[in-house]
């Protein structure tokens, strides 16, 4: 599994070629301002386009964010159902736009569990933005990095694949997210410092950023900072940057 490329904003700063977020803290927002949860959702949404939006002009090619998890199931049923009926409205209401941004759209996770009718809305968002190449968005939902990791390992018995042949690079190929590059920057709302079984595999040299702001607040300057903090880091993938070979110090 090979770290992703990053790339320079035209002022010279790193600039991660993928982002992943995770949503954090819809269900705080509407409870601070009495709301039920799936108000939260709603406006998490709004959040997300923003978001997207920030990141295209941005020069940014990927961002992946975690939407509903394998494990939100266990959330009460009523909240679930709004998050499903939420996945309808929101491609109504923002595909069109996100079309013409110029966004391509995957779907990313366990697609058994939903009903036809969010399946059918899926693949309708992936055919109209197939052609799209400004940014590409992955919504992980129903999802779970441990998930990922053993329907991959499947897929690899299922092509009869044998011991040797089963490399980094192999498995890779498998993964959900196969389509884009390791993310190079994670970031997760809501204040909690966790990755909650996002991403486990693709995010093993991610830069983490914890940011307190709750996710329907999260905006172009949470993002500026982020990425800021960011490119003040020295990415060294387990090695030493400035160590030289042996033979040339000598």
């Amino acid at each position: 599994m090979q770290p992703a490329s990053e790339h320079h904003s035209q002022g010279g700063a790193r600039l991660p070629r993928h982002v992943a977020i995770v949503m954090d803290g819809n269900g705080r927002w509407a409870k601070r301002r009495f709301m039920p949860r799936i108000f939260g959702h709603k406006h998490g949404v709004d959040a997300l386009v923003r978001v997207v939006q920030a990141c295209a002009d941005r020069g940014i090619e990927y961002l992946t964010v975690f939407a509903f998890s394998s494990e939100n199931w266990k959330r009460p049923s009523d909240e679930v159902s709004g998050l499903m009926n939420l996945v309808l409205v929101a491609v109504s209401k923002y595909l069109a736009k996100l079309q013409k941004e110029g966004v391509r759209i995957h779907i990313v996770g366990d697609r058994t569990a939903v009903s036809e009718r969010v399946r059918a809305a899926w693949q309708q968002v992936e055919t109209a933005t197939a052609h799209n190449r400004r940014i590409t968005l992955s919504v992980a939902f129903n999802y779970g990095g441990r998930w990922d990791i053993v329907q991959a390992c499947r897929r690899a018995l299922a092509l009869g694949l044998h011991p040797e042949e089963l490399d980094e690079a192999r498995l890779n190929q498998l993964m959900a997210l196969s389509h884009a590059p390791d993310p190079d920057l994670f970031i997760r709302t809501g204040g909690e410092m966790r990755i909650s079984n996002f991403l486990l595999w693709q995010a093993a040299y991610s830069e983490l950023v914890f940011s307190d702001c709750l996710w329907p607040e999260f905006g172009e300057a949470e993002l500026d900072a982020a990425l800021q903090a960011y490119a003040a880091r020295e990415r060294r993938f387990g090695g030493v940057p400035d160590a030289a070979p042996q033979a040339l110090r000598a």
